[in-house]
């Protein structure tokens, strides 16, 4: 089985270490032989607030389509004040048209959660906040979840993270995902 997983987060700051996080997770999940898409921080400052002005039936389809073909989902958010950003939670506000499906929401998937913030404190509420989404949305978060302390020079000029515990962190983020996703595939949906 070639494991279907979507990758949602980021800012809206182009390689934010939000980002840069993420795809270090998603990496390690196309190197455990899943597929993996990507929505990043771009894609997710251009979706307007889920069913607010601007919001139409063509809106974010791409997103849910994806997420309702998936087996696994990572989430990346970073922790402004504390919590999940407003970006990457108005995402996966998307996640509501979902709720009719015959597996709704995020029922039966894995997920990967990752929370970056420049305090530990901001990354475990983050990460708390997370949690508390995947479950609300059904989901079945993987055991690890990564919890990066931003600072200046965690990535190098060639975008490489210089921690060798945070890339640690992030490969068993993504390698975890996949092997939840494989492990629910043979599950059935009750």
């Amino acid at each position: 089985m070639t494991p279907s997983i979507v990758c949602i987060g980021g800012t809206v700051v182009p390689g934010s270490t939000t980002e840069r996080a993420m795809e270090l997770a998603a990496t390690a999940a196309r190197g455990a032989g899943a597929q993996v898409r990507v929505f990043g921080g771009a894609y997710l400052g251009d979706l307007p607030h889920y069913r607010g002005t601007g919001h139409g039936p063509d809106v974010g389809v791409e997103l849910v389509e994806a997420v309702r073909a998936s087996d696994g989902v990572i989430i990346a958010a970073p922790g402004y004040h504390g919590t999940v950003s407003g970006l990457v939670k108005n995402a996966l506000d998307y996640l509501e048209d979902l709720a009719n499906d015959t597996r709704p929401y995020l029922h039966g998937r894995a997920v990967g959660l990752i929370a970056t913030a420049y305090g530990d404190q901001a990354t475990m509420s983050t990460m708390m906040t997370l949690r508390a989404i995947a479950h609300a949305l059904r989901g079945w978060p993987t055991p690890m979840g990564a919890t990066v302390r931003t600072y200046s020079g965690l990535f190098d000029e060639a975008g490489s993270c210089t921690d060798p515990k945070v890339v640690a962190q992030l490969a068993m983020v993504g390698a975890q995902v996949v092997q939840g996703a494989r492990q629910l595939a043979g599950a059935p949906l009750s």
